[in-house]
């Protein structure tokens, strides 16, 4: 189920800096219509403070922790195991983001696009929980890309330029860094190999 010490550290760190690649556009915005500088920043996030105000509001808990821990608990460490021996790796990567669809009807649209399945491929391959998790939370903290406001910012060149490297820089990283040798066995290659899977041979 993704519960495991070993290999934890790359599974935590790999699979958040990848999406945070992925949303390199997005940051770049972020940081341009922010209205206070990286050290002012860092002062807010580190601060105490802060953090006691994020843990007493419902709204960031539900978003932040606990929407992001029961939601892959649920799609990826319990259904994928399951999918992944009689379906295959590929396809299972696939069809769960339509049940986590389906259980997010009301917004369907924004919650099947590539980041959940990117997000259910991260899960197979380093077969902890915890990247997962670190994903769906940055992802939640994010939203869904403003592209439109980008197309009108006043500094929308770097923007764009921003966007597409982001996805480049993805599309090029994705398979070394979820290459499965880089977070130990996984539990889901035993599941594989006991159902004959070929695609088994992927955990070797």
């Amino acid at each position: 189920m993704g519960f495991r010490l070993e290999g934890i550290f790359p599974a935590a760190l790999l699979p958040l800096l990848l999406t945070m690649i992925l949303f390199l556009g997005p940051l770049m915005q972020l940081s341009l219509d922010c209205p206070c500088d990286l050290a002012d920043g860092l002062k807010v996030v580190l601060a105490p403070r802060s953090w006691a105000r994020c843990l007493t509001d419902m709204r960031w808990l539900r978003n932040q922790v606990i929407a992001p821990l029961t939601e892959e608990l649920v799609f990826r460490a319990c259904m994928l195991p399951m999918l992944a021996p009689c379906m295959g790796l590929g396809p299972a990567v696939f069809t769960c983001p339509l049940f986590f669809g389906v259980a997010h009807f009301h917004h369907i649209i924004e919650q099947l696009r590539f980041r959940q399945s990117s997000v259910g491929s991260i899960f197979l391959s380093a077969g902890h929980l915890i990247g997962p998790v670190l994903c769906h939370s940055f992802c939640n903290y994010m939203g869904f890309p403003a592209v439109c406001a980008a197309l009108e910012h006043p500094q929308r060149r770097p923007l764009l330029a921003g966007y597409a490297l982001g996805v480049g820089l993805f599309l090029l990283l994705l398979q070394p860094l979820t290459n499965p040798k880089l977070y130990g066995s996984l539990p889901l290659c035993v599941l594989l190999e006991r159902a004959g899977d070929s695609e088994a041979l992927l955990c070797s």
